[in-house]
């Protein structure tokens, strides 16, 4: 059992120093960067212990303190074993827009070569088949924050801003710009993360507010106890903006894991459980644009024993959906999806192997060739509940590869005949079953169908605007 985080004792408070200037600083500002001093109090803090980001305030004659200074800038920062990054309200945290300071040396760089960072090239092999090893570019950018320490933290009721939308210092486009055109051709393209964690046992996030990253806002690996609680992830904060790849919270190759009481509104997954990722569980979160609760596409590895529950989903492009294909699919079993609630999304169903790198999976097999088979078993959807109509697949491989799914009051709201997409396919069925077809010939069901609809609508008041 997890129990809500507290915040620790403060080692050292650093007061602000820059003005915000509507929702980010002036353009004077850009280069009184305040890493060094964040970091050197992060060095000299002793585990247990917090710094503490606060307002500034005005000292000039004659006129009461009040706060004035409420933004910090900085490149990459470490966070240090057992240490605290404490951000208060009213706070923000502000990533550089200059992609020099980000830069990840490249052993391969001839002398006078630019840097990686902020820049793009063309995969060396198109997906769906990927490079690794001596054949992939080294360089790039890194994140904003590293944690590669045991029970570290960043908490606070302050923000974290990657300024995504902002254009690269020296450069015509900004960090989301790049990424959209690299999209057609599957470019490589060199944007910082904001949070990367790996090794990173009993690592905390608690009440924090991520705006804007230019990448991935949290991708943690290697990782046995990681709480996220309270977390309000929200990318583009202004929705004239396109933030392409901007996955919430995904986790890989990690244990003992919890999501909760977070609100997350972004540009890709929602949240997307990488590779050999087991025990995890997901629960009273609200997630709003992006695309669902998600598992993959990397499944090599596997994912085991997730519990998904009191999940609420408002115009996600998917709700459950989990992904993968024979390049980089493997074993995905005894998952729990219980009391989710759905309205203006998509697919609300896509349980699929046939991922091909779009924002939803197509409805049939793309016959790619390789040898690393999805294979689905033990997924349970109970009380799940879609106030509009949308696509459902459920679908395995092949008869080798079937996928095995339970439905106990699944139902999809004006769901027609034509939107379910089944192949390869066991489903039991338990209590009122579900509402829409289950037939195919490659498609076993057991239990009762009795198509029953709902009278009461279970998720009144559910539906909560953006916190």
């Amino acid at each position: 059992m997890v129990n809500e985080p507290k915040f620790p004792a403060v080692c050292a408070q650093l007061a602000a120093k820059l003005e915000q200037v509507g929702e980010s600083i002036r353009e004077e500002d850009e280069g009184r960067l305040d890493t060094e001093r964040i970091q050197k109090a992060i060095d000299r803090c002793k585990p247990g212990q917090a710094v503490e980001l606060i307002e500034g305030v005005s000292m000039h004659p004659g006129f009461p303190r009040h706060p004035r200074w409420s933004a910090f800038l900085t490149g990459p920062l470490e966070l240090r074993d057992g240490v605290t990054l404490q951000i208060d309200k009213g706070v923000t945290l502000y990533g550089s827009r200059d992609a020099k300071v980000y830069e990840v040396p490249n052993p391969d760089a001839k002398p006078g070569e630019p840097g990686k960072c902020g820049t793009s090239m063309p995969r060396p092999t198109s997906f769906p088949t990927f490079a690794t090893g001596p054949g992939r570019p080294r360089g790039g950018c890194r994140a904003l924050i590293t944690i590669n320490v045991k029970n570290a933290a960043i908490m606070g009721d302050g923000v974290i801003d990657g300024r995504g939308y902002a254009k690269i210092l020296g450069k015509d486009y900004s960090w989301w710009e790049q990424a959209r055109k690299a999209e057609p051709h599957d470019d490589l393209y060199y944007n910082p993360r904001m949070i990367v964690a790996n090794r990173a046992d009993g690592l905390v996030l608690y009440r924090i507010t991520l705006h804007n990253s230019t990448n991935f806002h949290v991708s943690v690996n290697g990782t046995d106890g990681f709480t996220a609680w309270g977390v309000h992830l929200q990318t583009p904060v202004d929705k004239k903006y396109d933030a392409r790849n901007t996955d919430g919270i995904d986790p890989g190759t990690s244990q003992n894991i919890t999501v909760a009481y977070s609100w997350i509104d972004n540009g890709d997954d929602n949240i997307a459980i990488k590779q050999g990722v087991s025990h995890m569980s997901v629960i009273h979160d609200h997630f709003y644009s992006g695309h669902g609760m998600s598992i993959g596409s990397e499944t090599v590895l596997g994912q085991s024993f997730l519990v998904v529950h009191d999940l609420t989903e408002d115009h996600t492009t998917s709700g459950v959906r989990i992904k993968s294909n024979v390049k980089r699919g493997g074993p995905v079993h005894d998952l729990i999806y219980k009391g989710i609630c759905m309205t203006g999304v998509q697919n609300p169903i896509a349980i699929s192997p046939y991922y091909t790198n779009q924002t939803v999976e197509p409805f049939e097999d793309p016959k790619y060739e390789g040898d690393k088979i999805p294979d689905y078993k033990g997924i349970v959807l109970q009380d799940i509940y879609d106030e509009t109509p949308g696509d459902v697949l459920i679908a395995g491989l092949n008869e080798e590869h079937r996928t095995g799914v339970t439905l106990q009051n699944v139902v999809i709201n004006g769901i027609k005949p034509t939107q379910v997409h089944l192949d390869f396919a066991d489903i039991a069925l338990q209590g009122s079953g579900t509402n829409f077809p289950l037939e195919g010939k490659s498609v076993k069901v057991t239990g009762t169908q009795p198509m029953v609809k709902r009278v009461a609508d279970p998720c009144a008041g559910k539906f909560l605007p953006m916190q």
